[in-house]
């Protein structure tokens, strides 16, 4: 095989499990084929796919974030409680919110370059910092009744054929193309797979490491706090216990979409298709109605061992060639 096509066949082989499966929903179940339900497939799925995109920057660096799903728990209680008690307005307490995000991102990327310590052991001691704050806030889910909130959670774009697309869509529709041109178009996203790829030879080609590893953290954070607005938003409340084992969500669907977990390889267009994988899986369970919600945890798992084994077959023959770089450049 080439080279050129070995390094394209995890996003192909995402692409074509999509389409497979969306096919073989179509086949079975009616409705299935129709924009609503496309449509939904990232409405459903947009928190999870927001995170996706900003872990996918972070595994494109070798590293790893557990705390993004706390992040979310955070960022909703935290907006409800600024919006219902202490009467702030929701733009300026979703600002607050993206803010504190960003400065915990940062606070551990600042950790993990500066003291040269696992992200593992860093983002997961984020994960309880984050999750014990909003059990600090609020015990209890809080129903936040802004008019401005409300009329966010109802409102749909309708750009005609059958087309209507929520607040939630539209915001996973936007984290995307953001992704995308930060991870394909930008000297930062060309730094992150060269830091994934080798930090030591990134740093011999001058690359600013350590700005790179704190800036990638930081827009993580801020991005999983810009999902936990739109979790707010889809339920028109906060709550503490939300995005509880999101991350590991998250991490299987950029995992799925080819990116190669160890860093230095991968594409926003394989997370693209992850997402809809996720999402195809979870419509084709509630289509079904008679199947329990442990299918699609199985059939994910199924899926995230396969790309597993898919990636080791690539790097083993990739070494074999003395080949390396990220696949894919669109």
């Amino acid at each position: 095989m080439k080279t050129s096509s070995r390094r394209n066949l995890p996003l192909f082989a995402t692409a074509v499990i999509f389409a497979v499966l969306f096919v073989c929903a179509g086949v079975m179940y009616d409705g299935f084929f129709s924009t609503r339900v496309l449509v939904n497939l990232f409405t459903d799925t947009a928190v999870t796919g927001i995170t996706a995109v900003g872990m996918t920057l972070v595994i494109f660096s070798g590293g790893i974030d557990l705390s993004v799903g706390a992040v979310v728990g955070f960022t909703t209680i935290f907006t409800a409680t600024l919006i219902q008690k202490h009467g702030v307005h929701p733009v300026l307490a979703a600002a607050s919110a993206v803010a504190l995000g960003a400065a915990l991102g940062a606070f551990m990327g600042t950790l993990i370059q500066v003291f040269k310590q696992p992200p593992f052991l860093v983002t997961l001691a984020g994960m309880f910092l984050a999750r014990g704050a909003a059990w600090w806030i609020s015990t209890e889910s809080t129903e936040i009744t802004h008019p401005f909130f409300v009329h966010l959670s109802g409102y749909a774009w309708e750009p005609g054929g059958g087309l209507r697309l929520t607040v939630a869509a539209l915001a996973v529709f936007a984290a995307l193309a953001v992704g995308y041109v930060i991870a394909q178009h930008t000297r930062f996203g060309r730094n992150l797979l060269a830091l994934g790829g080798s930090e030591q030879s990134a740093l011999l080609m001058g690359l600013p490491v350590g700005a790179t590893r704190i800036g990638v953290y930081t827009l993580n954070s801020a991005g999983a706090a810009l999902a936990g607005i739109v979790a707010a938003i889809y339920s028109g409340s906060g709550n503490p216990s939300q995005g509880v084992g999101l991350e590991l969500d998250a991490i299987a669907i950029v995992v799925i979409g080819g990116t190669l977990l160890s860093g230095g390889r991968g594409h926003m267009l394989g997370t693209f298709f992850g997402i809809l994988i996720f999402g195809t899986i979870q419509s084709a369970l509630l289509f079904d109605g008679r199947l329990s919600p442990a299918w699609g945890r199985i059939v994910v798992g199924l899926l995230l061992l396969g790309f597993i084994l898919l990636q080791r077959i690539m790097l083993r023959g990739v070494s074999r060639r003395g080949d390396g770089g990220s696949f894919l450049k669109l």
